[in-house]
């Protein structure tokens, strides 16, 4: 029986109950260096954007592998050599999907990330929190239902929506220490604790190649008693990413697709807090925007973009070198591969 015609209700409460199972486990955020987006390879049917989430799952039993670069290049605000600053970072992000369903995906992420300041500085590198994370789909077709298993392209054009959430395993390292001993938790790897993270998804085909895809999220950080005693929490993260992808070129014989996209990213920041107290330079608001380009070939998809903050409003921003808004651009490139 297929998917449409079978009750909603039979299939909700399980998977409903399979995502709040995944948001018990602890996994490595996703803030602070961007939510991964996933471009799940497909010749035909809606674009996805680069890094924003999209509403497609993955097909029932197919794997995905995905690997991330996120490089942030910093403005510096100092030019004294013996007052450095944050020169750059790389937030790389590997993982993999699993189609569990044709409605429902699951993913593990593991992190490594390079903070690297100016030459004197401190330097951090390492793999960070782990992170689960799992995506349930619907379409609206004379009323909402489950992703069903088997579509036609006139069907690709229905509204899609998504639900997801995903947490993060405190695996990194959170007390590194710098050259005096001191614990700086922005530059350490882990977050000590777990954060949570919850969203939704909506994309709907416009034209034959032309694509609305938009994410609303929120990230979510506990509490973390770190080695030195002092205990931290990190804002709020909340993002609302709308994104058009227009498909320019489609060559079926080759199995090659090329799209162009462009995400406007707007993320606001609550203040971290030390010891109940709200930390300056922290916290406050931002937009980005980010063009790029996708090709598809066969099963793989890749990526790339150039992202920059086009508008800030940051709590002492004059002391938030380093941070997300005070970027001079960052890279964003994207590879994953559809298998079997």
């Amino acid at each position: 029986m297929s998917a449409r015609a079978f009750p909603l209700k039979h299939f909700l409460v399980p998977a409903l109950i399979g995502v709040c199972a995944l948001l018990g486990w602890s996994t490595t955020s996703f803030a602070h260096h961007g939510v991964a987006g996933i471009g799940v390879a497909g010749l035909e049917g809606p674009g996805a954007p680069l890094e924003a989430a999209t509403s497609a799952t993955l097909p029932d039993g197919k794997f995905l592998l995905y690997l991330k670069l996120d490089r942030a290049e910093y403005d510096t605000f100092d030019s004294n050599p013996s007052n450095p600053e944050s020169d750059y970072a790389n937030f790389w992000i590997g993982g993999i999907g699993y189609g569990v369903t044709p409605w429902f995906s699951a993913y593990v992420f593991v992190p490594y990330n390079e903070k690297i300041d100016e030459p004197g500085g401190f330097d951090t590198r390492g793999f960070a929190d782990i992170s689960l994370f799992g995506q349930l789909g619907f379409k609206w077709d004379e009323g909402l239902q489950l992703t069903p298993a088997n579509e036609s392209l006139d069907d690709l054009e229905d509204w899609r929506f998504t639900v997801f959430g995903g947490a993060s395993i405190p695996t990194g390292d959170e007390n590194r220490r710098d050259h005096n001993g001191n614990i700086d938790p922005g530059k350490s790897t882990g977050f000590g604790a777990p954060s949570y993270l919850t969203g939704l998804t909506v994309t709907k085909t416009l034209t034959d190649r032309l694509t609305f895809n938009l994410e609303l999220s929120r990230n979510a950080f506990l509490k973390n008693r770190y080695a030195d005693g002092n205990r931290t929490r990190f804002g709020t993260e909340y993002r609302i990413n709308p994104a058009l992808i227009a498909r320019t070129y489609t060559n079926l014989s080759q199995k090659l697709r090329l799209d162009f996209s462009l995400e406007p990213q707007y993320l606001k920041l609550g203040r971290d807090r030390t010891n109940g107290e709200n930390e300056r330079a922290t916290g406050g608001e931002m937009l980005y925007l980010l063009p790029g380009i996708r090709a598809y070939w066969s099963n793989v998809s890749l990526a790339t973009g150039i992202k920059v903050p086009v508008w800030t409003n940051l709590n002492e921003e004059s002391e938030q070198q380093g941070g997300e808004g005070t970027e001079d651009y960052r890279f964003i490139f994207t590879f994953s591969v559809l298998f079997p």
